[in-house]
């Protein structure tokens, strides 16, 4: 009982798949360097951060030209909840009839555009003198509805 422990255990081979774990780990850490090791392979964080940049962009300009065209437009159901909305935060100052109290007439001339985009951005985001942004309280859908009741009357002469 006095040898040492490495003559006892010397007729006792490594397990096989302790073998076969550390081999893998040493073949998957040389292919993580040299996959992800700039100097090796050229991958760059910064450039998969700049190819997902542009995909945003790429989205945000589609989500863009969507905005120029109203989705509601005709839509009679959507018109009649656009007056509402308008009767609750527009009429006091463009006028039940549109024709304009403290604010200016909407059946006319408009300073900023007279179609959907121009017309959008000025409820979304407001103007210098007066027109405050609706963008937070309303929305996207009940600001084109709304849109969609003010070109009916100035399209048709309906009135309210």
């Amino acid at each position: 009982m006095d040898e040492p422990i490495g003559k006892l255990e010397a007729h006792n081979k490594v397990p096989r798949g302790f073998l076969v774990l550390l081999f893998g780990l040493i073949a998957f850490g040389l292919y993580y360097i040299a996959a992800f090791t700039p100097e090796f392979s050229g991958w760059s964080q910064y450039k998969v951060f700049s190819r997902e940049m542009e995909a945003d962009k790429a989205k945000a300009a589609a989500g863009a030209a969507k905005m120029t065209e109203n989705p509601y437009e005709g839509d009679e159901k959507a018109v009649a909840e656009g007056r509402g909305i308008y009767a609750g935060k527009c009429a006091e100052c463009h006028g039940k009839d549109l024709k304009g109290e403290e604010g200016p007439s909407l059946l006319g001339h408009l300073k900023y555009g007279e179609h959907d985009p121009g017309m959008y951005e000025s409820i979304a985001k407001g103007r210098p003198g007066g027109m405050p942004p609706f963008e937070a309280e309303l929305g996207r859908d009940r600001i084109w509805m709304v849109l969609a009741y003010v070109d009916s009357v100035r399209e048709y002469g309906k009135q309210p």
